[in-house]
């Protein structure tokens, strides 16, 4: 693990790691992330001088997981409550990186069908 990796991340640098986007396109939506604060006590970023929040690598995980579930699987937040109290997590853990290998193999499947289709052309 590099010095990267293990350094806090700022509000807005958690946002784009989670690729949090508003509707209008026009904001980088840093509220979801402190809504999700409120709703789910496991968050707790450290808060320095200015008020300022900065998180660790385990809380933007955390923050993986719950937009995971919330964005991609459509549970509600207490369900996702439910889950995350639970003792089981690893299960979730399990379940994320499944989807996530799924997610890629099916963004290079479809650019292998892009190219062919280009090939085709070229016929």
């Amino acid at each position: 693990m590099n010095k990267i990796d293990q350094a806090y991340k700022t509000i807005g640098e958690v946002v784009k790691i989670l690729n949090l986007k508003s509707k209008s396109g026009q904001k980088i939506p840093t509220h979801t992330i402190r809504f999700w604060e409120k709703e789910f006590k496991q968050i707790k970023p450290k808060i320095f001088s200015g008020r300022r929040r900065y998180y660790d690598k385990k809380n933007v995980e955390l923050l993986k997981k719950i937009k995971f579930l919330l964005k991609e699987q459509g549970m509600t937040i207490n369900g996702v409550k439910k889950i995350l109290n639970s003792s089981n997590t690893n299960n979730l853990d399990e379940i994320l990186n499944k989807t996530i290998r799924t997610d890629n193999l099916r963004n290079k499947i479809n650019n292998i069908s892009a190219i062919i289709k280009d090939l085709k052309k070229l016929k």
